[in-house]
């Protein structure tokens, strides 16, 4: 009994953002394949730092930065394995509509926000670290 009531009074101790994902968002609005890939890069370098496990990250793409997620983006290779480690890659819808891309555009697999920038600023609002290569 007197275990039980130490393990959980040691429990009870610990802050609870140890238990918590860490959590980042970044911003791709360049039409540049050299930041795509410097985005791709920290992303994977998060998780290989943090763990797989103990982050969620996304990766918001707006303005020109939303090429890097079109089905013939030079970093197409790149974008199935940011996908294959739970890498959420996000296209903004208004700058699809804005620029006439439609889905059949995009690569397959990514998930969409109808707005770019108000996304990030939700996530920073909760919480989300934000990062811009």
């Amino acid at each position: 009994m007197k275990l039980l009531i130490g393990l959980l009074l040691v429990a009870l101790s610990l802050p609870l953002h140890a238990q918590e994902k860490h959590r980042v968002v970044f911003q791709v609005s360049d039409n540049d394949p050299a930041k795509w890939n410097l985005a791709l890069n920290n992303a994977r370098n998060v998780q290989a730092d943090l763990g797989k496990a103990n982050v969620e990250i996304e990766i918001v793409a707006y303005g020109p930065g939303l090429a890097m997620l079109k089905a013939e983006s030079p970093v197409s290779a790149r974008l199935a394995q940011a996908l294959d480690s739970n890498i959420g890659l996000l296209a903004c819808e208004n700058t699809m509509q804005n620029t006439k891309v439609g889905k059949s555009d995009m690569y397959g697999g990514i998930g969409y926000v109808q707005a770019g920038v108000t996304h990030i600023m939700r996530r920073q609002k909760e919480g989300w670290a934000y990062i811009r290569p």
